[in-house]
């Protein structure tokens, strides 16, 4: 299931992966780099709720340098 969320006026496309339980490929599209992200998982193998995964793209975006909009 692929979905859309906003966090701190960002969106994000989440995609469970179908045959990894609790895997996350996670992409920023209003990003100002196409195609970066990141992959979350759970160590049980259970989904994460839509909060859970928000408060992963928030610890994302804190480690994202904002001149270069990646990782550093």
């Amino acid at each position: 299931m692929i979905r859309t969320l906003r966090v701190d006026g960002e969106a994000f496309q989440v995609a469970e992966r179908a045959h990894e339980p609790g895997v996350y490929d996670i992409a920023w599209t209003s990003g100002p780099n196409a195609g970066y992200g990141f992959t979350s998982a759970t160590y049980d193998g259970q989904s994460r709720s839509d909060d859970e995964l928000r408060e992963s793209i928030r610890t994302f975006l804190a480690q994202v340098d904002p001149v270069t909009g990646y990782i550093e």
